[in-house]
């Protein structure tokens, strides 16, 4: 009770003395209103594309020509856009060919990217795990070496690749389907895969894998009783990374597909008319791509700051 007693007056006495201090409190003052303004604009230039997005969508052509942005005081919503792609309320008792393409096309991005992200991390994780608990040597390369060779197959332009994946892909009856994209798409984000990985392992202690193993357990039990579930955050934040990679791309989708097999992204940049772009069905197009990435980022935040934040403590 003596030290709460002596502990409690000096904090009083500190704060008080701080409030009494009006240059302290300036200081103070000044620092927080510089940095919450400093995120709340860097949160106003993150979130102002998508906000754009979304508005442009409930535009008509005269709107988005004049870079009307408020609703309801610069313009008035209209459904045109998602009108157009068969997604507005009006027509969803309606046949229409345009929501059966988009149905499609939404169906094949979501196979490829779960079928790429879920094939990477399997893969990932036990080349992850294999350069986090073994030494390897081959010629002058160790573990750094190698690591730092699957993370350099991103420095690679994908356009270099072009022309060899379309001789191969044409060669093993690949082309337009859904299984080349995969494999292409797990050859492009398993090298972010393997990094994320390798340093989640790294926070495990090996004490854990030794005690298993002196109850019995094998390593291949001990790695998939006792390390991944330890590991699930960063397994479930490289996932994630690997499926936004993957929803999001473009030029090998563009290359590969033609009909059977086009995503998301080839439909959102044909969005053009003879008369120029259809900005409002390209936007209700692109609210509709983006909207499930969103949902997936709101609900699983706490894994991915896990995950990305993993290793960077010791």
């Amino acid at each position: 009770m003596s030290g709460v007693a002596r502990v409690v007056p000096s904090a009083v006495m500190s704060d008080a003395a701080g409030a009494r201090d009006p240059a302290q409190f300036a200081k103070v003052l000044i620092y927080r209103v510089l940095v919450y303004g400093a995120l709340i604009l860097w949160a106003f230039i993150c979130l102002f594309p998508i906000y754009w997005t979304v508005t442009t969508s409930f535009k008509t052509a005269v709107n988005v020509t004049q870079g009307h942005l408020i609703p309801w005081v610069d313009f008035q919503p209209d459904w045109r856009g998602w009108r157009s792609l068969g997604l507005s309320p009006d027509m969803f008792d309606r046949t229409s060919t345009v929501r059966d393409e988009f149905l499609r096309r939404l169906t094949n991005s979501v196979i490829v990217s779960l079928g790429a992200s879920t094939l990477a991390i399997a893969i990932g994780s036990l080349a992850a795990y294999g350069l986090s608990r073994f030494d390897y040597k081959w010629g002058i390369w160790r573990n750094k070496d190698i690591s730092f060779f699957f993370l350099s197959q991103l420095i690679l332009p994908p356009v270099v690749l072009a022309m060899p994946f379309l001789v191969l892909y044409k060669a093993l009856a690949l082309l337009d389907t859904r299984i080349g994209l995969i494999l292409l798409y797990t050859l492009t984000v398993l090298p972010i895969a393997i990094w994320i990985m390798r340093d989640q392992f790294d926070t495990i202690p090996t004490d854990l894998e030794q005690a298993a193993l002196v109850d019995g357990c094998t390593t291949w039990s001990a790695f998939f009783l006792i390390v991944l579930p330890i590991a699930l955050p960063g397994m479930v934040a490289a996932f994630i990374l690997s499926f936004v990679l993957c929803w999001n791309e473009y030029f090998f989708a563009a290359l590969l597909t033609s009909t059977d097999a086009k995503t998301l992204p080839v439909m959102v940049a044909s969005q053009t008319g003879s008369q120029g772009i259809n900005w409002w069905s390209m936007a209700a197009l692109s609210t509709a791509a983006i909207a499930p990435l969103v949902l997936i980022g709101i609900f699983l935040e706490r894994y991915i700051v896990k995950g990305l934040t993993a290793g960077s403590v010791k």
